[in-house]
């Protein structure tokens, strides 16, 4: 999927102190709950808003590394997420995108050069490395970088600090940080290109599915959502786990790639409107949209009028995780941006309350600091952050 001040400097502080600990694996362990719902441990009963560490806390270190991870966690995100492309050989590792000469070392490494190449990914012409060609051995030979490194200059620092993490190695350090704070780490799992991968013949859903089996994160109650920005992935794994799953919504003109594929016309703007959240309904417990679909901009960059996307959703019962939200001016609406610099960091409180505000179920963020800080006002029984 599709980023100041003394008191995030604090936060920041203890949170590195914090992710002192080693990250070594564990065996596979606790079965969760066999039940959703509220009251039993399933993912009614996050806190609301619920904050999801978005490819980890991306807005402080490369994105999709096991260092992201930690200080999401650290830093209080109430899920940490993950998106999943497979080796050659049939491993699930975390990347955002399978083309990884942005995310990693891969173009300092002369016996890879010769990979360079150039497919087509759900229609779309791109050049680089990619995961599916190379073995988990040769891909754990590569350091993981900054991807936006004119943005986040200061992430760069991190470079080469960790290796390209295998799914696997994240539900062992969940079950780690799990059994150490004595309560259980959610995660947010995309599949990333499904329809791609399957006709590569690496299709994502079966392993995945094993290793949520595997992990016991296979129930209603399960601390995983699943997510795919293809329906066709989320019905799939429907009928492998229960574990709770979300459709993700792009630009209300775009068709996902599955109904590309199979001639379907209908849009995303098709699936927001009451009959098409209906058939989500059907296969899954939430959806994911871009925040434009909640509160759309207008051509000034501006925030216009909302949608009735949520209330909508909430008739058909289903929670909202819209993404993404984030520090700097480059991804804040217009009103919410300060000075010129697009790496400066603009009133992000700001913008985070007026997407809370909006009554959705959770976001996603590069910077669960932020967020949390955002959401304390509107958490039950807190008290407002300026109160």
């Amino acid at each position: 999927m599709t980023q100041g001040g003394a008191a995030r400097r604090t936060v920041l502080g203890a949170a590195v102190l914090a992710a002192g600990g080693g990250m070594a694996g564990l065996a596979a362990g606790s079965a969760s709950a066999t039940s959703g719902g509220h009251g039993d441990g399933g993912y009614r009963d996050l806190p609301h808003p619920t904050v999801i560490g978005h490819r980890g806390a991306s807005g402080y270190r490369p994105e999709h590394t096991l260092g992201s991870y930690q200080l999401a966690l650290d830093l209080g995100a109430d899920v940490v997420e993950q998106d999943l492309v497979p080796t050659k050989d049939g491993h699930l590792v975390c990347r955002h995108e399978n083309e990884i000469g942005g995310t990693t070392d891969v173009a300092d490494h002369p016996g890879f050069a010769a990979r360079r190449t150039t497919k087509s990914v759900d229609g779309v012409s791109v050049t680089g490395w990619f995961t599916e060609d190379f073995t988990l051995a040769e891909l754990k030979t590569l350091r993981a970088k900054e991807r936006i490194p004119a943005v986040r200059q200061r992430n760069t620092l991190y470079d080469g600090q960790w290796a390209v993490p295998t799914f696997e190695e994240v539900l062992r350090w969940a079950d780690r940080e799990g059994k150490r704070r004595g309560k259980r780490v959610w995660l947010h799992v995309e599949t990333k290109h499904p329809s791609h991968f399957r006709g590569l013949g690496l299709g994502l859903e079966e392993p995945l599915a094993k290793l949520l089996r595997r992990y016991g994160r296979d129930g209603r109650g399960a601390a995983v959502f699943l997510q795919s920005f293809e329906p066709s992935s989320i019905q799939r794994l429907s009928r492998l786990v229960s574990a709770p799953r979300v459709v993700l919504l792009s630009a209300a003109n775009t068709r996902p790639w599955d109904f590309e594929q199979a001639k379907d016309p209908r849009t995303v703007a098709d699936l927001v409107e009451p009959e098409g959240l209906k058939w989500i309904s059907g296969f899954a417990q939430g959806i994911g949209p871009t925040m434009d679909l909640i509160l759309p901009r207008t051509a000034d960059g501006r925030l216009g009028t909302p949608t009735t996307l949520v209330k909508d959703a909430r008739a058909r019962g289903l929670v909202l995780h819209p993404y993404t939200a984030r520090n700097e001016n480059s991804f804040l609406p217009a009103e919410y941006r300060k000075g010129t610099d697009p790496a400066a960091y603009g009133d992000a409180l700001a913008a985070f309350r007026t997407y809370f505000e909006q009554g959705i179920d959770g976001i996603f963020t590069d910077n669960p600091d932020t967020g949390l800080l955002a959401a304390e006002a509107f958490r039950p029984g807190r008290r407002p952050v300026n109160g």
